[in-house]
C-alpha cells in the first residue's frame, strides 16, 4: 500500500508542475523529490539507523527521504496550502500519529486581520516555529539534519497569530498547539500547549530569531510542563561566507517529582565555491542529562558530539545533488546497539523540485 501511494505521489508531481499558471494567480502546484542512499559504517542489522534519527533513516539502500505534491492558495486576504508527502522520513517521524495524518505535510487556512495584511490568522497542520532546519534538505544548509534538528519539532497542528512590521524585518508568531510535535492530540493529555515566536532582521545579511515551547508531552497525571528555547542567528555575507549559530535548551520532568534539563549548541560554516557548488561544514553537541529526549540503557547522562562535512552541486534549477561525511562521538556507548562510543555514516542524495 505505501508503495503504491508513493508512485502516486511521483506520478502527481509532473501534472500539478503543469497545471502551474503565471505568477498573478491565486494557485500554485509544486512539486519536491529527495532521494538517497546512506551508509552507516555500523552496518545495523535492521537497516534502520539510530532511534533519534528520523531523516535519512534506511541504511545501504537506495530510497525516498520525501515526496511532496503540494497547492497553494493565496488572495488579498486569503491564503491556504494542502501538502501531500511519502518517503521514510513520514515513515518514522510520523509514525505515533493516526493513519490518515501521516501522509500530512501541510494542511492550513489563514485570513488576514488587518487591511495592510501585516496580521494574519492561520490554522491548520503547518511546519514548526522552532529551528532553523526544516524536514525539506534543500532548504538546509546541510544535507543531514543536526541532532538538535531531529529532537525537537518539525510540525505542528497550531492556531496562529502573526504580524510584521511595515517594513516587514519584525514578524511576531504566537500560538495554541495541539502539543510538542503533534497533529492529533493524545488521549491522555488535555492540557494546552504554547508557542512564541520574534524573527528580526537588522539588515539584508542577518537574521535573528527566538521561538519557544511551553506546554506538555506527557500523560495530565504527572502534571510536567515541558519549556524548550530556540536561539539561532544566521549570516549570509555578500560574497562566499555564511554561518549558522544556534543553542536550544529545554526542560521537563525525568521522574515524577524532579525536573532536568537538556541543551545543544549548533554551528554551521557554509562557503560558496561557485554558482553551481557550495560547502559547509557542521559542529554540534547535544547533551541529555537524565534522557529526557534521548534514550540509552547503557548510561544515565547522554553526550554527543558530532562533525559533519557537506557538498552541494546544483545541476540545474530543479535538480540539486549533494553528499555528506558525518561522525558521531559519544562520551558512553550508545551506538551499534549500545556497543560503540563511535558512529561514521556517508549519506549522498538528488533532489528534485518543480
Amino acid at each position: 500500500m505505501k508503495n503504491k501511494q508513493l508512485l502516486f505521489l511521483m506520478l502527481l508531481i509532473p501534472f500539478l508542475s503543469k497545471a502551474q499558471s503565471d505568477s498573478a494567480s491565486k494557485w500554485r502546484f509544486s512539486g519536491y523529490g529527495e532521494f538517497y542512499y546512506s551508509y552507516d559504517f555500523a552496518q545495523p542489522l535492521n537497516n534502520e539507523k539510530e532511534s533519534f534519527i528520523y531523516n535519512h533513516k534506511r541504511h545501504h539502500e537506495i530510497n525516498a527521504n520525501l515526496i511532496i505534491a503540494k497547492a497553494q492558495f493565496n488572495d488579498k486576504r486569503i491564503r491556504g496550502t494542502l501538502a501531500l508527502m511519502a518517503g521514510t522520513y513520514a515513515q518514522y517521524n510520523l509514525a505515533k500519529e493516526p493513519t490518515w495524518a501521516q501522509f500530512m505535510n501541510e494542511a492550513n487556512v489563514g485570513m488576514s486581520l488587518s487591511k495592510n495584511n501585516r496580521i494574519w490568522l492561520d490554522v491548520g497542520i503547518m511546519p514548526s516555529h522552532i529551528g532553523f532546519e526544516s524536514a525539506i534538505s534543500a532548504d538546509c544548509w546541510t544535507l543531514t539534519r543536526s541532532i538538535l534538528a531531529e529532537n525537537s519539532p518539525y510540525y505542528e497542528s497550531a492556531l496562529k497569530l502573526s504580524s510584521s512590521n511595515k517594513s516587514k524585518n519584525l514578524n511576531l508568531s504566537f500560538l495554541f498547539l495541539n502539543g510538542w510535535q503533534k497533529i492529533e492530540r493524545p488521549s491522555y493529555s488535555q492540557r494546552p500547549s504554547f508557542g512564541m515566536q520574534i524573527n528580526y532582521k537588522p539588515n539584508k545579511l542577518l537574521m535573528l530569531n527566538y521561538s519557544n515551547f511551553i506546554g506538555t508531552d506527557s500523560p495530565d497525571s504527572l502534571r510536567a510542563w515541558r519549556t524548550y528555547h530556540n536561539l539561532y542567528a544566521q549570516y549570509e555575507g555578500k560574497r562566499k561566507l555564511g554561518f549558522i549559530a544556534g543553542f536550544d535548551l529545554g526542560t521537563d520532568k525525568y521522574t515524577a517529582s524532579d525536573y532536568g534539563l537538556w541543551f545543544a549548541p549548533v554551528l554551521i560554516v557554509r562557503y560558496t565555491l561557485d554558482q553551481k557548488s557550495k560547502i559547509a561544514v557542521r559542529g554540534e553537541y547535544y547533551q541529555d542529562q537524565h534522557q529526557i529526549i534521548i534514550q540509552s540503557p547503557r548510561t544515565n547522562a547522554v553526550r554527543i558530539s558530532g562533525l559533519s562535512v557537506n557538498y552541494d552541486y546544483r545541476i540545474n534549477k530543479n535538480m540539486l545533488w549533494r553528499i555528506e561525511g558525518k561522525v558521531y562521538d559519544a562520551k558512553h556507548p550508545i551506538f551499534s546497539q549500545d556497543k560503540e562510543r563511535q558512529n561514521y555514516s556517508l549519506t549522498t542524495n538528488l533532489t528534485v523540485q518543480f
